[in-house]
């Protein structure tokens, strides 16, 4: 059983892909569903992909692909008979592109995972060239942890991060403590403060003094592997 909006952006992904061959942006399903942002579209993404609607493809940047329709749609097939299946919500680049932009993964990052976790290169990727497009400097860590869930983030997933010394209310960052721990969370400034929230009820917001805090770059995209 799915609810409104997750049975809404599943017809509305397939009818994109059917008509285009390409799925819409994270910012278009966001519009077409009146959601307030789009952790709202990262949320219904996984609980689809939850309950077996959809699959999010290897080492292909959130690449989803589309398994079936649900039964009120007069379909239930796999995707191979639904037409196009591969949704790549946050770019536009093609299937046939081949070149890409090589980043060092820094290691792991969750709440509490001292400084040297985001200093030394642990290994490489090769990301679509839209993605780590532009002059920005870009690295990659793991995920450790699942503090971050409801904004489409889990435990093993590699986030792409722009390095940045500045953020805005609402961006998700990779953020130091004190000089001492890195942490992956939503920056809000409050007044004269800033706060570390999580995306998990599970975890408390922490608040701290500008002072202790170090914006250290900006997600812009994800990566989920699958053995």
């Amino acid at each position: 059983m799915l609810t409104k909006k997750q049975h809404e952006l599943l017809l509305f992904i397939h009818r994109r892909l059917s008509e285009s061959g390409v799925s819409p942006s994270f910012d278009e399903m966001k519009d077409a569903l009146n959601l307030a942002s789009k952790s709202g579209v990262h949320r219904l993404i996984t609980a689809l992909e939850e309950r077996g609607f959809i699959r999010r493809l290897a080492h292909r940047a959130r690449a989803l692909e589309v398994l079936k329709l649900p039964d009120s749609a007069g379909a239930s097939a796999p995707a191979r008979d639904l037409g196009p299946n591969v949704v790549r919500a946050d770019f536009n680049s093609r299937a046939d592109d081949t070149q890409g932009v090589d980043i060092p993964v820094l290691g792991r990052i969750a709440a509490g995972v001292p400084i040297e976790a985001i200093q030394h290169e642990t290994d490489r990727i090769l990301l679509p060239p839209t993605l780590a497009g532009g002059s920005g400097d870009h690295f990659a860590l793991e995920v450790s942890g699942d503090s971050m869930i409801d904004a489409g983030i889990l435990d093993g997933d590699i986030v792409i991060i722009e390095r940045a010394n500045t953020a805005q209310t609402g961006d998700i960052v990779v953020a130091l403590v004190d000089r001492e721990e890195a942490t992956l969370k939503r920056l809000r400034k409050k007044g004269g403060s800033i706060a570390l929230e999580a995306a998990n009820p599970a975890y408390e917001t922490r608040i701290f003094g500008p002072d202790r805090v170090e914006v250290q770059g900006k997600l812009v995209g994800l990566i989920r592997r699958y053995n």
